[in-house]
């Protein structure tokens, strides 16, 4: 039987590590990989002699991600938000999996989202799915700021049960997180319309996040999920303007930093 080695990057997830490590203890080995967290991240990880804890600084997620991958002792990884939790069905299904083999090199696996104290059933979430369980060797990440995926040299199935996914507590965690990922994503995208040489302006200021909030509240029925799925609605447009701005100020000659190197 092939063994399994759990990753967990995080950076100052005091609330989440605990709970996260505890959820993976059933892998042959665990890896915390840590961007030099400012809180008791780490100190909580030393508590868990077992788990190897490495620090490194943050370029990017999936950059953080490809830079721990080769260092797992085990062919198959299963990496694990601090965030997530594997629910025990998932745990069997991973195991058994693993146990009998497969010419499989990776997995995506769907994500329950609880949002604010909810579970969001609609709103664009119930497609939501990742790569979370893959061959070490033959896969690794895009090399993108944000929605980076895996990129695998063979096929990649999917499994039947699910991760569940406790996403933004509060609109404080929420903002906070939201600027960092619009920043990413603004950055990603000024040097992809740079190169093709697009300018945006008024037009797709205004389009794209009407279009995301239609998309995600009617075409994806977010109403059904009631005040919950207007906000998950309102803010997925809310990031699209926000992420278009930061585009429209950097093709004008603003400087905006990545927020993990001010």
């Amino acid at each position: 039987m092939q063994k399994i080695t759990a990753i967990i990057p995080t950076f100052n997830e005091e609330v989440n590590i605990k709970a996260a490590i505890e959820s993976v203890l059933w892998c042959d080995e665990v890896i915390v990989v840590d961007s030099f967290s400012t809180d008791k991240t780490v100190e909580i990880v030393k508590s868990f002699p077992q788990v190897r804890l490495l620090q490194h600084e943050y370029e990017h997620s999936a950059a953080q991600k490809n830079w721990t991958i080769p260092q797992a002792s085990h062919p198959w990884i299963f990496l694990l938000d601090a965030d997530e939790r594997p629910t025990s069905e998932l745990v069997s299904e991973i195991k058994e999996l693993v146990k009998n083999g497969t010419d499989y090199s990776g997995f995506w696996i769907y994500r329950r989202n609880n949002f604010m104290g909810k579970r969001i059933d609609y709103s664009g979430w119930q497609s939501d799915k990742v790569i979370r369980l893959f061959k070490r060797d033959e896969c690794k990440y895009q090399n993108k700021h944000v929605h980076a995926e895996i990129e695998s040299k063979g096929k990649i199935s999917i499994l039947r049960h699910k991760l569940i996914h406790y996403t933004y507590k509060d609109v404080t965690s929420y903002l906070k997180k939201a600027d960092r990922y619009t920043t990413w994503g603004a950055l990603d995208r000024f040097h992809k319309f740079e190169k093709s040489g697009r300018r945006i302006g008024l037009l797709y200021l205004f389009f794209r996040p009407l279009g995301r909030f239609v998309r995600h509240y009617i075409w994806r029925l977010g109403f059904l999920d009631g005040t919950h799925g207007f906000v998950v609605s309102a803010l997925a447009a809310y990031n699209v303007f926000i992420r278009a701005v930061k585009i429209w100020r950097l093709q004008n000659g603003e400087k905006i930093e990545d927020p993990f190197k001010k």
